[in-house]
């Protein structure tokens, strides 16, 4: 929402009452006509400043606006049943198996421990449906919600997604009319606006704070499989996971998740799920009770700026496809190794954390345009998106080897030295016989390809855009006078780009 000047919104009307009136209260100075106290007149108490009309309005805005919502959050208790050797407690497994001999550990006495969690929720229907995070309530055996008012209710799990960390579970019992929150659009949030988050962090229920956005589509934590969160400066701790984060319209605009600390406790970055994957994960788990996501069938990077200047992108943006999946929608679809996916569905694409969050909310089934840079030329794909599963994922994870030397290439100013691929290196990595490729033998110490990461055991499918299909290949493009070399690398299993510069 764009501020106009002429429609400036309470709030800042109140900040500016608030900044006027500690400016008066600093060059307040004592009356000519005063007269100094004596010890036989006692000071007069002077009455409370009365507070301007903005600054009344302020002191109780976020205040309305919390008794309105903290209805809606619950606290969640839950309760798991472990399993553990006798003797396991504080001491370990391994302290004793230095002193007696108690055979497998299968086979040793069992016992069982109760342990306890706690998290928070939110109402968002009125019959009890609640949405929190998956790490709350997973493995719990038996789940007790506490509403605001105190009252106490066991609750099931209707569907978990652990890729997420989102989860939606059903209260018990005669529930009826319960206030549920509003869900916003987390799309149209803003860097710098006004957020609130309410929990239990602590096990002290229903507890607002406030702060505001920090940033947006933050991923690459390692927090969850799927990353694309609200960063918050709004105080998040543990309890506070599955609470909500709301706007100042009241709209529950995230579902608060984690935090990044240090100490165990908040150092002002919080992280909170959008509201707009949320409800689309919610939808699936209530209806099919897991997640149905969209698959492409690729391997994808990001392009820095030295792929991009390869790649005569500019600027770097877009998603920059390695491999193909035999049989993949990608493939049917015409996407080739070497493309750069720049918009889906009209959508621009960033990097390729965006493009696999977008293609992970497509529908399987859909057919979605894609817009891809090939060559230096806009091409325009139709690509009908699979059901993600793991069937359809990445295979085996070999690790290529050097093989005896049939024949070896020159020495080249890049510092790589290649060799053919026997058969049973292909198989190992997981190429067809019919594949192309060459495998680094070495790689020169200090070299510009070691300076850029290329490691003994790399197979180099394509160079310059030029398919390694035999030594002579090599030769002739690693001995032309270029400054740059583009390299489409295999390793472990997987593909990528990578560019050597002189």
């Amino acid at each position: 929402m764009k501020i106009k000047s002429s429609n400036l919104s309470p709030v800042c009307f109140a900040i500016a009452g608030v900044i006027l009136f500690a400016c008066s209260l600093g060059s307040a100075t004592p009356s000519s006509s005063s007269t100094t106290q004596t010890k036989e007149t006692p000071a007069q108490v002077q009455a409370p400043r009365a507070a301007s009309p903005n600054l009344e309005a302020f002191r109780y805005e976020l205040a309305d606006l919390a008794d309105a919502l903290v209805p809606t959050v619950v606290s969640i208790q839950t309760e798991a049943t472990i399993k553990m050797n006798d003797f396991g407690g504080f001491f370990g497994d391994d302290f004793f198996d230095q002193f007696f001999n108690f055979g497998p550990r299968q086979q040793r006495p069992q016992r069982e421990r109760k342990q306890q969690g706690q998290g928070s929720g939110v109402i968002v229907n009125s019959t009890g449906q609640i949405l929190t995070n998956n790490h709350v309530v997973a493995g719990a055996d038996q789940i007790t919600v506490t509403l605001p008012d105190k009252r106490e209710f066991k609750a099931k799990v209707v569907g978990t997604d652990s890729l997420t960390d989102i989860a939606v579970i059903q209260i018990e019992g005669d529930v009826k009319d319960l206030p549920a929150a509003s869900l916003g659009n987390s799309d149209a949030l803003r860097v710098g606006e006004w957020v609130i988050a309410i929990g239990n962090p602590f096990g002290l229920s229903q507890t607002v704070t406030k702060g505001i956005v920090s940033a947006k589509g933050v991923h690459g934590r390692g927090i969850t499989s799927y990353e694309n969160f609200i960063q918050t400066d709004a105080a998040i701790n543990p309890g506070n996971s599955g609470g909500g984060l709301f706007n100042l319209s009241g709209e529950l605009i995230g579902i608060n998740t984690a935090i990044l600390s240090r100490s165990g406790g908040f150092q002002g970055i919080g992280f909170a799920i959008p509201v707009n994957w949320a409800k689309s994960i919610m939808s699936d788990l209530l209806s099919d009770g897991k997640v149905n996501r969209g698959w492409l069938g690729v391997s994808i990077q990001d392009i820095n700026p030295s792929l991009a200047k390869a790649l005569n992108l500019n600027p770097a943006k877009g998603a920059l496809i390695s491999e193909i999946f035999e049989r993949s929608p990608a493939e049917k679809g015409g996407i080739k190794v070497g493309d750069v996916v720049l918009s889906i569905n009209g959508k621009s694409i960033a990097d390729a954390n965006d493009l696999r969050n977008t293609v992970a909310g497509l529908r399987p089934g859909e057919n979605a345009n894609f817009e891809v840079l090939r060559e230096g030329k806009i091409l325009k794909l139709k690509i009908n998106i699979a059901l993600r599963d793991e069937n359809n994922l990445a295979g085996t994870d070999p690790k290529s080897k050097e093989g005896k030397k049939e024949t070896d290439s020159s020495k080249n100013e890049w510092g790589i030295q290649a060799v053919d691929l026997t058969k049973a290196q292909k198989k190992e990595a997981g190429l067809p016989e019919s594949s192309i490729g060459l495998l680094v033998a070495s790689v020169t110490e200090k070299s510009i390809a070691d300076k850029a990461g290329i490691r003994r055991g790399d197979i180099i499918l394509v160079a310059n855009n030029k398919p390694m299909v035999s030594l002579k290949d090599f030769n002739a493009v690693f001995g032309e006078n270029s400054k740059t070399m583009l390299l489409l690398i295999r390793r472990a299993g997987g593909q990528f780009y990578t560019v050597l510069e002189k």
